[in-house]
């Protein structure tokens, strides 16, 4: 199946990525790729071509192997607004992920738009980022499994957006490999928390210093800071809440 990502063209394939998904949650950002620093990541982008950053443009990324056009790695940035739970409802008629690689029909530089609709699903099982809230207007066409836990959202052809499931699993810090081992059910409750505070009105009134809003992200910073088990999962969501408390929640 040939399916249009951006400007560009691309042939589903049999050969899904095996890396490990990265969901950065201070960026606020999901990586699919083998690099583990600024240096590597540099270099890779050198010695590949697809959707990439150009001076202050930051597309989502898509990234290809120069020599067979395979892909080899992604950078999707998670749409800062929730969508309301009535719309992100009508994804659960979405179709089974199916798993499958992606081959560029060329080998040239395209643009993708990052997405601008955030849908959650209960307790954030799944996180799907879309294009625009029309999608849901129509059947998705295939959900095309990239990576573990990685797909993309395709409707009449196109790539109209990309979902990870069971997010908190790969919540980590900048290009840090996530903790192999699973959340604790208390993570996985203090990340849905997290969520409600970046992803809500809640963050506009912690910026505006409204009392109330400011306590509860007190209260949350405490919270991940008294987590004994999941360290790792808890320090990479303090990394944001500890900056926002340092900047709006000092007294």
């Amino acid at each position: 199946m040939n399916i249009t990502v951006g400007d560009g063209t691309v042939l589903v394939t049999g050969k899904p990525l095996r890396v490990t998904p990265r969901f950065d949650f201070r960026d606020f950002l999901v990586r699919v790729a083998e690099y583990s620093n600024v240096e590597e990541r540099g270099a890779f982008l050198l010695d590949t071509f697809g959707s990439g950053p150009w001076l202050w443009d930051t597309p989502d990324e898509l990234r290809f192997g120069r020599e067979d056009r395979e892909l080899v790695g992604v950078e999707f940035q998670v749409a800062g607004e929730a969508a309301d739970p009535e719309d992100s409802a009508h994804l659960s008629a979405a179709p089974a992920v199916r798993p499958g690689g992606l081959r560029a029909e060329e080998v040239r530089d395209f643009r993708l738009e990052v997405t601008t609709e955030l849908c959650r699903a209960p307790e954030d099982a799944v996180l799907t980022c879309l294009r625009d809230l029309d999608v849901l207007d129509e059947p998705l066409e295939a959900r095309v499994g990239i990576a573990p836990d990685v797909a993309l959202l395709v409707q009449d052809g196109a790539v109209v957006g990309w979902s990870l499931t069971d997010p908190v699993r790969y919540v980590t810090t900048g290009f840090a490999a996530p903790d192999p081992a699973p959340p604790a059910p208390s993570t996985r409750a203090l990340f849905t928390v997290c969520m409600d505070l970046v992803t809500t009105p809640w963050l506009d009134a912690v910026r505006r210093r409204e009392p109330a809003a400011v306590l509860d992200l007190r209260e949350l910073d405490r919270r991940l800071r008294d987590q004994r088990e999941d360290r790792n999962r808890a320090d990479a969501l303090l990394a944001l809440i500890g900056e926002l408390v340092e900047e709006y929640g000092s007294r």
